[in-house]
C-alpha cells in the first residue's frame, strides 16, 4: 500500500485534475444528453437544425476570440505558475486580447446580419447565440488549466446547468420555442463565464491591469501559430455543420447535428484525460524529454484501448442508440452515426501524437501544416460528396480528414525518431 502511494505521488495533481475535469464533462454532456431526447422531438429536425446551424456559425467567432489561448496561454501559465508578476501579465494581456477579438467578432456578425439575407432572416437567433462568444471571452479556463487547478471549474459549471435543464423542460414545448432554447443555453454560458472570471480574480489573487502595447503584441505573436492550427481544425470539425447548412437545408443539418451530439457525448469520456494532461506534459518536457516520451507511451495504451472500445460500441449499437435517444423521426441519423462513431478512436490517437507530444516538443509549425492540409482535404471532399450524399458526405469527409491528421502526426514523429510504439 505504501509503495502504491509512492508510485502515484508524482501524479497526484494530475489525478485530481482528471477527476475534476471528468465531473466537468458530466455537466457538459450528461445534462445536454438528458435534454437531447426531449429537445429533438419537440423542436423537430428543421428547428433543431437551425439552432445548430447558428451555433456552428458562432463557433467561428469563438475560435477567433479564443485565438489558440487554450493551448498557448495554458502553456505559458504552466511554465510561469510560480511567478505571480508573470501570471498577472499573462492573465491581463490574454483577457484584453480576447475582448478586442470579441468586439471584432461582434462587428462582423452585425455586418452579416444587416447585409446578408441568410442571417438577416433570423437576426435575433444569431444575436442571442452570440452570447456563447461572450462566455468564451470571460471564462479563464486556460488559466485554471495552466495552474492545474481545475477542481474549481466543475463547481462553477454545474449549478447554472442544472437550472438550464429545468428551464428547458418547463419552457420548451413546441417548435416555435426554439428561441427560448437558445436564450436558456446562452444565459447559462454567460453566467458560467462571469463566475469563472470572478473566481480567478478573487480566489487566485490574480491582479488585472491594462497591459501595455508590448504585452498585447506578445500574446498575438505567441498565440498566432496555435490560433492558425485551431482555426484549421475548426474547418474540418465544427465548420462542417455550418457548411452542410449552406449546401443543403436545416432538416438535414438536424439529422447530422443530432448524430454528432451523440458522438461528442461518447467522445467526451476521453476529454478529461487530454485536458488535464496538456499542462502536465509541458511541465514534464521542462524536466526532461525522456519523461515526456515515457509518459505518452503509457497514455497511448490507455487512450487507444478506450477510444477503440467506444468507437466499436457506437458502430455496433448505432441503430438502437439513435432510436432510443432521438426517436424514429431521426432514422436518417443512423448511418451518419456509424461513420462518425469512429472519430473517438482516431481523435484519441491524434490528441496524443499531436497535442500531447508535438506541441510540447515545439513542433507548432509542423502541427499547423498537418491540420491545414486536413482542412483543405475536408473542404474538397465536402464539395465532391455533399451534393450527392448530403449529411453522409459530411460524415465521410470528417472521418477521412481526421484519419489523415492522425496518420501524418505518427509518420512525422517516427521520422524524427520519436516513436511511442
Amino acid at each position: 500500500m505504501i509503495k502504491f502511494k509512492e508510485n502515484i505521488k508524482p501524479y497526484k495533481v494530475l489525478l485530481q485534475n482528471f477527476t475534476s475535469l471528468s465531473i466537468l464533462q458530466i455537466s457538459n454532456y450528461v445534462f445536454p444528453i438528458i435534454t437531447l431526447p426531449y429537445v429533438v422531438r419537440v423542436l423537430g429536425p428543421e428547428k433543431y437544425g437551425l439552432v445548430n446551424f447558428a451555433g456552428a456559425f458562432c463557433a467561428y467567432f469563438i475560435t477567433l476570440s479564443d485565438y489558440g489561448f487554450n493551448l498557448s496561454a495554458t502553456r505559458l501559465v504552466s511554465l510561469n505558475r510560480n511567478e505571480q508578476i508573470e501570471l498577472d501579465k499573462i492573465f491581463s494581456s490574454v483577457l484584453v486580447v480576447k475582448i478586442l477579438l470579441g468586439l471584432l467578432s461582434f462587428g462582423i456578425v452585425l455586418m452579416l446580419i444587416l447585409f446578408v439575407e441568410l442571417f438577416k432572416t433570423d437576426a435575433l437567433l444569431y444575436l442571442i447565440s452570440f452570447a456563447s462568444i461572450i462566455s468564451s471571452i470571460l471564462f479563464p479556463g486556460w488559466f485554471f488549466q495552466g495552474l492545474e487547478k481545475m477542481k474549481i471549474i466543475p463547481v462553477i459549471n454545474i449549478l447554472p446547468k442544472i437550472f438550464g435543464v429545468i428551464l428547458i423542460f418547463l419552457l420548451i414545448n413546441e417548435p416555435s420555442d426554439y428561441l427560448n432554447f437558445v436564450i436558456i443555453n446562452s444565459s447559462v454560458q454567460v453566467c458560467i463565464g462571469a463566475a469563472g472570471l470572478i473566481v480567478a480574480l478573487k480566489s487566485f489573487r490574480v491582479h488585472f491591469y491594462v497591459p501595455n502595447l508590448k504585452e498585447i503584441k506578445f500574446q498575438f505573436r505567441d498565440g498566432l501559430q496555435l490560433f492558425k492550427s485551431t482555426l484549421a481544425i475548426n474547418l474540418y470539425t465544427n465548420s462542417n455543420t455550418f457548411l452542410l447548412g449552406l449546401l443543403t437545408n436545416n432538416e438535414i443539418v438536424g439529422y447530422y447535428s443530432a448524430a454528432d451530439k451523440i458522438r461528442i457525448f461518447f467522445q467526451s469520456l476521453l476529454t478529461p484525460v487530454s485536458q488535464s494532461v496538456f499542462p502536465f506534459v509541458n511541465y514534464l518536457m521542462k524536466e526532461s524529454k525522456e519523461k515526456l516520451i515515457n509518459f505518452n507511451k503509457m497514455l497511448l495504451k490507455f487512450q487507444a484501448i478506450i477510444g477503440l472500445a467506444i468507437s466499436m460500441s457506437i458502430f455496433i449499437w448505432a441503430d438502437w442508440i439513435t432510436v432510443f435517444v432521438l426517436g424514429k423521426e431521426y432514422l436518417d441519423s443512423v448511418l451518419i452515426l456509424k461513420i462518425i462513431g469512429w472519430l473517438p478512436f482516431v481523435i484519441a490517437l491524434s490528441n496524443i501524437y499531436g497535442i500531447q507530444l508535438m506541441l510540447p516538443l515545439g513542433f507548432d509549425k509542423q502541427f499547423f501544416k498537418v491540420v491545414a492540409t486536413a482542412a483543405i482535404i475536408n473542404l474538397c471532399l465536402i464539395i465532391l460528396l455533399v451534393p450527392q450524399y448530403q449529411a453522409v458526405g459530411i460524415a465521410i469527409a470528417t472521418l477521412v480528414a481526421e484519419i489523415f491528421v492522425s496518420a501524418s502526426f505518427i509518420i512525422f514523429l517516427a521520422r524524427k525518431g520519436e516513436r511511442l510504439i
